[in-house]
């Protein structure tokens, strides 16, 4: 991703690693990686990944 002349490179393997994932929030956390990049970066580089994904995966219908 390049943003004012940075270059960000996360590895969303890595960046994904250890967090408690269902195949709902896996999918929007692709379609967040691709979609809004910049979001997923500040969620990644501000610890609140898990916190989304729990969110996610709150709004899933039963």
């Amino acid at each position: 991703m390049v943003e004012n002349g940075y270059l960000l490179r996360i590895d969303c393997g890595k960046a994904e690693h250890g967090l408690k994932i269902t195949p709902n929030s896996q999918c929007a956390l692709n379609a967040l990686a691709i979609d809004e990049p910049l979001e997923y970066a500040r969620l990644y580089l501000g610890g609140e990944m898990q916190a989304w994904v729990d969110a996610e995966d709150s709004l899933e219908v039963w």
